[in-house]
């Protein structure tokens, strides 16, 4: 296997989008190996993120897959908590944010998935993002033409992520050209932020705000507690005399 020569020697790449987009079977491609296990239906996905390694093209490629985290119906808490700790798991950060997206066409259910990627990783993530479209085989090969058709909300969403895309055909998951090319693109968005990787702080704000907010919520159900203890003890009190 050849080597890619530029970009960090140790790569760090977040996979996130709603379940089904593709996700697991997207790591499994790059690892050039089964190594996340892809959700067959809702009820069988797991909520919790999963880290694998492995070598890729000469370079230690690290992958943190955010399975089911960004399905509509779990509380925001629940989420920002468990991807706090997939950042945690890709510490100092990911140099990539990786949003899979199907090609076809772009549901509610993309919209509010990309919605919830900016909300728990903040708007700065943008320019450690790109979209990552799965099912390239159902694209052909006239991909550049496909996007040109595709409805205005993807053309904003690739425009927020700087048209930054690639395209993944899964079950050709040994065609490792297409993976030579998803990290040659990654190099080169790792080369436009400075060599950086994502940064830390914010998720641990996240948490923090979280642990505060527990805290707070802890004092208030306590003092409420105690005044309708004191209200029903009245209460008796004064029926007693």
């Amino acid at each position: 296997s050849h080597a890619v020569q530029h970009g960090p020697d140790k790569l760090g790449l977040v996979l996130v989008g709603k379940t089904g987009a593709g996700k697991s079977s997207s790591g499994n491609t790059i690892l050039g190996r089964d190594a996340f296990r892809a959700a067959v239906s809702h009820s069988s996905v797991t909520r919790e993120c999963s880290k694998q390694k492995g070598e890729v093209f000469g370079r230690k490629v690290s992958i943190v897959d955010t399975p089911g985290l960004f399905d509509t119906s779990l509380p925001d808490e629940t989420v920002k908590r468990e991807i706090s700790k997939c950042i945690n798991m890709s510490a100092p950060g990911p140099h990539a944010i990786l949003l899979v997206l199907q090609a076809g066409p772009f549901t509610k259910e993309e919209r509010d998935a990309i919605r919830k990627v900016e909300e728990i990783f903040g708007s700065d993530a943008r320019r450690y993002t790109m979209v990552l479209f799965t099912h390239g085989d159902r694209m052909g090969p006239d991909i550049e033409q496909k996007l040109a058709g595709a409805g205005s909300e993807l053309h904003t969403v690739l425009r927020m992520m700087g048209n930054r895309y690639h395209v993944f055909n899964n079950t050709k998951s040994n065609d490792r050209g297409q993976v030579l090319e998803l990290l040659e693109k990654v190099d080169e968005m790792v080369a436009a932020n400075g060599g950086q990787s994502y940064s830390n702080y914010t998720y641990m704000d996240v948490v923090k705000k979280l642990d505060q907010r527990e805290e707070e919520l802890r004092a208030l159900y306590q003092t409420k507690l105690q005044e309708e203890i004191q209200t029903v003890t009245q209460k008796y009190e004064q029926q007693d005399n």
